[in-house]
């Protein structure tokens, strides 16, 4: 292509174009021969050519660089022969694409033609006023300007009562008025036709028979006209009618204003203002008008007269004292009316329609409020009535949000109940509804989203498709911090696997993470559920303090316990442990204050610890989390010398209670043998103070208790193998047991079925199993069992009943499978499916030990049998995905609450945990038409529910005892984050789905006989700190009551019957010991077996408890007595009908019903808590009597099935001076195992009584005796 070259050559300074031409064959050098050929005709121009080559062979060469490329790519001149330059746009140089640009296209420079055009009409009408306000009719001149009689003739008209048509036709213009008005005339003028042209698209008579145009035309050629004709000057013209010009030029304006500053939405304000221009045109028009045509009679009209008139006339009154007097004038008048009432009934409907639209779609929130108040958006996919008064109770249930307005951004209509509520002057005033797509850039800038102090996302949990909702939320959250950066979110997720998208948010809510986790943690700390939905609703504990039953008023007012923070500098509650253990500061300050520390954060580290044990020294700038009635901040500080000063003045306190300062702990903290100390009157149920007890009488001793030391003795802390269990080490197993166990290891799953989810040191298969050995219900080649009891499990099952096995299911089986839990105490996991789960999920769970699924329904009852029901101690009902969307509002639980209810009458023993898609529905758990206590607690509901409480529903049964539970409950987690923010890190801590390294755990002991010597919280809170540094938050409480029978219509007053071991007489015989502890634990409460140490006296308990129930009524008459009779004969028939289905169906199936006859003759009531009452025992010994006997006992036992019941509630961070009960179990924050070992108990403690038992029961790792 390009050869080296000598200086010589001719081509050497040839340009590329010539060397291109040449290398273009014969075509190329024929077009050379022409060029020669007419060179040689005509010299000049072949001189022309030779001077032009000269000039191109000047060119110089390209540089290096170009050359050394056009060596690799070759050659591209030749690109460059046919390339043209191209301009684009050319059709917007001409002068009319340029006046067109100017005066209409462009928005600021017409913005600025349309001021002016609108300045100039109000000009003309202003003018317009002047003349009338100049004229003087007498004085009017016509054509003949040198007429002499036209005056004398004038004045004599007006005294007759005919038309002055002169008057009407001419006026009395100043030349100084006819010069401006001609001026701005013929501006308007020349306008109008530049305006005409410029618009002109084809047709000009279009444009001509417009009104606006033909207006413009009567108000400016006259004026021109009398330019070259002078005795026209004082001819009439209706300028005032230059005020419709005004009002199109007005329109045209503010849309060209909205249009610079990118305002779309302001048809609203378009309407309102066409709507007024068109009363004020009509109104000044009619005036005008009036004026001048009356200015024809005898009796003339000023100018205000006349604006009074129609003024009273378009309103419809009509007083009558100014009225037009001629023809011409009265005609005007018909005229007006007609043209507004076509006129205005048309704008006033479309103003309406607008108005209704607006309402719909929420108008807009104004920039000015958003700059200087404060709101917080709330983005839905569908609004629902329930979901928005959740928000709304927790939202403004803070004191410091009370001035914030809530703009709700959503896409669908307001239906009717929403809409009905938002016109509540309470809501009205600050929530603002916006009908709107987060995904608009428009809608985000009509809620002011960049101005927003918070965005909450929620998804919409009752669709079919929960993948779909999640998707809608993924997209809103995107938009959102892409138009709105800086604003927080607070994103609620569906599924676990879509949170990773979201993982940019402030704050994250997975329900099927928490979910499955609480549901879990129900089935080994009872009640969890509850404990947690508690703690994160806002309340002031005040709900059920009207209410007659004790335990409503101490769990009404327990609930108000909430978690708050303060950094310990500047806290009072704290302050003074700087430098102690944080055992320490959590154990004294429970007892000085009444407040509950739980947990700690270091200024340079992120994570919150929940109890990080001992070995954690309190700092001045570590923040504080406490479990309080309410904040530091908002609390009051009364000393022990100031309530000596002001006694007798009532004081509120902590603890609106029955209470008294714990002094007893003081005592037992000092390490030495504590007195017995009780109260020997009850105090005041309306005191506010924590009362102190006095000393016992007896002189009775106990074991003390071992102080809380204020910093860990190094010396006393034990190595151990953070990887091991000491507990399966230490105690005395069966060798089958031990070889179960040992076959389990530690270690974090090695398969996580989606990312985001958080690792947890697991016990572990050492190898996976097989997919195979997986299935309960069939065998295969590595084990031929097909149901739970050939498996022979130690421990009850625990059966999850769902959908599908979807990622969340997951977040079941870790905190069942966590390290923390002793390897003997865990229950095999039963998966009861619908459908089969995929093998990716099998690969999550295969390396989990005795974790099965199984293919079945729960309204399947082979399916249940199969699965192992009648061995399990737990039924977990997951609410389906396909049945939370129904036709009927509250109808997509109906099918779960019949098979629970099914389930509860077949296999009266089970515990079943259900959960439910409406809270509401929870009041048909366990129903029973006629029972008159459930109808009074919907009484108390209601009654909570109108004093504005947000938990109205937590006195409903089963909430309260833990064994129904709806996700909605936990939307105000995500609520409560906005001023808590660490509320969601707590949460997730407690129910094991994060593990931060030396944060505790959350777990339970139960209360048993032997732990009886404790005697209060406030010394087991010490017990429990100074032995194993473990930090208790609340009770679960298990209470019996005589509710009365429903089928008796004998009205009995009492609602329930206080039964005490004491009131039977002296027949029976006690030792001094348990007699001492009855008469100091005896309080409103019903509890009937707290002082039972053997079956044999348990039994004689329930003796005891019939017959003072037969004492406090009447005996029943004899026909009462055989109906009561025929009743329980009845009843019977039907458990037994109902066993011997189940029993068959067993026996059709291959399966013992040996363990099912046990429990055959309980009713459909709770029987978890009888076990925990000791009550399952005296019903097997019923029930396994010959037939003879259970006719003759089979009164008694209907009787006491009837009328006894239990009932179970949570009490979060009690007093220290509540007194604990038998069965109570107490939920307890453990430290970490693997954060190193706890101080152990003082080995001289294990010599006093009861001392060995305690420490078995609370050690960190030996969990013989006690029961999770």
């Amino acid at each position: 292509m390009m050869g080296p070259r000598t200086p010589t050559e001719p081509d050497a300074t040839m340009s590329p174009l010539r060397r291109s031409s040449r290398s273009h064959g014969d075509r190329s050098d024929s077009t050379e021969t022409l060029q020669k050929n007419n060179s040689s005709n005509s010299g000049v121009i072949l001189d022309i050519s030779a001077l032009k080559l000269e000039v191109d062979s000047e060119v110089p060469p390209l540089p290096p660089r170009y050359r050394f490329r056009d060596l690799l790519l070759g050659d591209q001149s030749f690109q460059n022969d046919d390339r043209v330059q191209v301009e684009f746009y050319v059709n917007e140089n001409t002068f009319k694409e340029r006046l067109k640009l100017f005066f209409i296209k462009n928005q600021r420079s017409s913005l600025r033609i349309r001021l002016f055009n609108f300045s100039l009409k109000l000009l003309t009408c202003a003018l317009y006023v002047l003349r009338v306000s100049l004229d003087d009719p007498e004085q009017v001149t016509g054509v003949c300007v040198n007429c002499q009689n036209r005056t004398s003739t004038t004045a004599e008209s007006t005294e007759s009562t005919e038309i002055n048509w002169d008057l009407i036709f001419w006026v009395n213009r100043r030349v100084p008025v006819w010069a401006i008005q001609v001026i701005v005339a013929l501006i308007s003028f020349l306008e109008a036709m530049l305006l005409t042209y410029l618009s002109y698209k084809g047709n000009i008579w279009e444009q001509m028979f417009q009104i606006s145009f033909i207006l413009e035309m009567i108000n400016t050629v006259p004026f021109i006209i009398t330019i070259f004709w002078p005795p026209l000057r004082n001819i009439f013209i209706p300028v005032f009618l230059n005020c419709w010009l005004a009002k199109c030029a007005l329109e045209n304006m503010i849309n060209d204003l909205h249009r610079a500053i990118q305002r779309t939405h302001s048809a609203m304000f378009n309407q309102v203002l066409i709507l007024i221009c068109t009363l004020l045109c009509l109104v000044f028009t009619g005036a005008c008008g009036i004026q001048h045509l009356e200015r024809a009679s005898n009796q003339n009209l000023t100018l205000f007269n006349s604006l009074y008139f129609c003024i009273v006339t378009f309103s419809t009154v009509g007083y009558g004292d100014v009225t037009p007097h001629i023809w011409p004038s009265q005609l005007l008048v018909v005229i007006l009316i007609c043209v507004a009432l076509v006129v205005l009934p048309l704008q006033f409907e479309e103003l309406a329609y607008l108005w209704m639209e607006r309402q719909k779609s929420g108008g807009n929130y104004s920039r000015h409020r958003a700059q200087t108040e404060k709101h917080a958006v709330l983005c839905v996919s569908s609004l629902k009535i329930d979901l928005l008064m959740d928000f709304l109770n927790e939202f403004y249930a803070h004191p410091r949000l009370q001035d914030y307005y809530v703009v709700i951004l959503c896409p669908t209509e307001m239906d009717t109940q929403v809409r009905r509520v938002l016109q509540i002057p309470l809501w009205s005033q600050r929530v603002i509804y916006l009908q709107g797509s987060a995904l608009k850039d428009t809608d985000l800038m009509r809620a002011k989203m960049d101005d927003a102090e918070a965005c909450f996302i929620l998804s919409s949990r009752n669709e079919v498709d929960r993948t779909a909702a999640d998707h809608q939320t993924i997209l809103r959250a995107w938009a959102v911090k892409d138009f709105a950066p800086n604003c927080p979110l607070y994103v609620q997720i569906l599924k676990p696997e879509n949170k990773f998208h979201v993982k940019f948010a402030d704050h994250v809510v997975c329900e099927e993470e928490f979910k499955f986790a609480m549901l879990a943690l129900n089935c080994v700390c009872p009640a969890t559920s509850t404990l947690v939905t508690l703690l994160v609703h806002t309340s002031r504990g005040q709900e059920g303090q009207l209410s007659p039953e004790q335990w409503q008023r101490t769990y009404g007012r327990c609930s108000g316990n909430e978690v708050y923070h303060i950094r310990l500098c500047d806290s009072k509650f704290f302050g003074e442990y700087d430098g102690k253990s944080f055992t320490y500061a959590s154990f004294h300050a429970h007892k000085k204050y009444g407040v509950c520390l739980i947990g700690v954060k270091r200024e340079d580290n992120k994570s919150i610890l929940l109890n990080p044990g001992p070995r954690h020294i309190m700092a001045a700038p570590d923040t504080c989390y406490y479990i309080n009635i309410t904040k530091e901040e908002n609390s009051a500080f009364i000393f022990k010398q100031e309530e000596k000063d002001n006694k007798g003045l009532p004081v509120a306190g902590l603890y609106d209670a029955p209470s008294r300062l714990p002094v007893h702990s003081i005592i037992a903290s000092m390490g030495t043998v504590a007195m017995d100390l009780q109260n020997p009157t009850d105090p005041p149920e309306d005191s506010s103070k924590l009362t102190l007890p006095t000393e016992n009488g007896s002189g009775s001793r106990r074991p003390s208790i071992a102080p809380v030391l204020e910093i860990a003795d190094s010396s006393s802390i034990l190595p151990c193998d953070l990887l091991s269990d000491q507990s399966e080490d230490e105690t005395n197993q069966s060798d089958e047991e031990s070889s179960s166990v040992s076959d389990f290891v530690k270690g974090y799953p090695p398969n996580s079925p989606y990312i985001g989810s958080s690792p947890t040191l697991c016990h572990l298969l050492p190898q996976k199993a097989s997919f195979c050995c997986l299935r309960l219900d069939k065998g295969c080649r590595h084990n031929s069992f097909e149901d739970a009891k050939a498996y022979g499990f130690k421990n009850k099952l625990i059966i999850v009943s769902a959908e599908m096995a979807g990622n969340g299911l997951y977040n079941f089986i870790v905190p069942l499978r966590a390290y923390y839990r002793p390897r003997k105490e865990l229950n095999p996991i039963v998966l009861l499916l619908d459908y089969p789960p995929d093998n990716h999920f099998l690969e999550a769970i295969c390396c989990f030990p005795m974790v099965y699924f199984m293919a079945g329904t729960i309204d399947n009852l082979d399916n249940l049998l199969q699965c192992g029901i009648i061995y399990a101690d737990n039924l977990v009902v997951v609410d389906k995905e396909s049945t939370m969307s129904a036709e009927e509002d509250y109808m997509a639980d109906a099918k779960t609450i019949v098979n629970v209810q099914t389930m509860f009458r077949l296999f009266p023993s089970l515990s079943i945990i259900t959960e439910l898609t409406h809270p509401s529905n929870m009041r048909f758990m366990q129903f029973r038409a006629k029972d008159c206590y459930s109808l009074a607690l919907s009484k108390l509901e209601k009654i909570e529910r109108d004093k504005g409480s947000n938990l109205a529903f937590m006195f409903r049964l089963p909430f309260a005892a833990g064994r129904v539970f709806s996700i909605s409950m936990l939307d105000t987690l995500l609520y409560q984050s906005f001023v808590k923010d660490y509320m969601i890190p707590i949460a997730r801590l407690l129910l094991g789905l994060d593990t931060t390294p030396g944060s505790g755990y959350l777990c339970a002991m139960k209360v048993t006989e032997e732990d009886l010597w404790i005697r209060t919280y406030g010394r087991l809170f010490q017990k429990l700190c100074s032995s194993s540094a473990e930090i208790p938050i609340g009770i679960y409480r298990t209470e019996s009551h005589m509710f009365p029978s429903s089928e008796l219509k004998d009205g009995y007053p009492q609602s329930q019957v206080s039964i005490n071991v004491e009131d039977t007489g002296g027949d029976d015989q006690r030792d001094n010991r348990s007699e001492s502890w009855k008469e100091k634990t005896r309080t409103h409460r019903m509890s009937t077996t707290s002082e039972s140490e053997h079956p044999l006296l348990r039994k004689k308990s329930l003796q005891w408890a019939r017959r003072l129930s037969r004492k406090n009524t009447k005996p029943p008459s004899r026909t009462e007595r055989f109906s009561q009779q025929r009743l329980n004969l009845y009843r019977r028939s039907e458990r037994q009908e109902l066993s011997e289905l189940v029993k068959n169906r067993m026996k059709h199936l291959g399966l013992p019903t040996v363990g099912y006859e046990d429990v055959a003759n309980l009713t459909a009531s709770d029987v978890m808590n009888r076990v925990n009452l000791g009550y399952l025992q005296e019903l097997q010994g019923i029930s396994e009597q010959p037939l003879g006997e259970e006719t003759r006992t089979g009164a008694n036992t209907d009787e006491m099935n009837d009328h006894q019941n239990t009932l179970s509630y949570v009490l979060i961070n009690p007093p220290p001076d509540t007194m604990l009960e038998l069965n109570d179990i107490v939920y307890i924050i453990r430290s970490d195992p693997l954060a190193g070992p706890n101080v152990p108990e003082d080995p001289a403690q294990g010599q006093s009584s009861g001392g060995g038992r305690m420490r078995q029961d609370f050690g960190t790792e030996t969990r013989d005796e006690t029961h999770l």
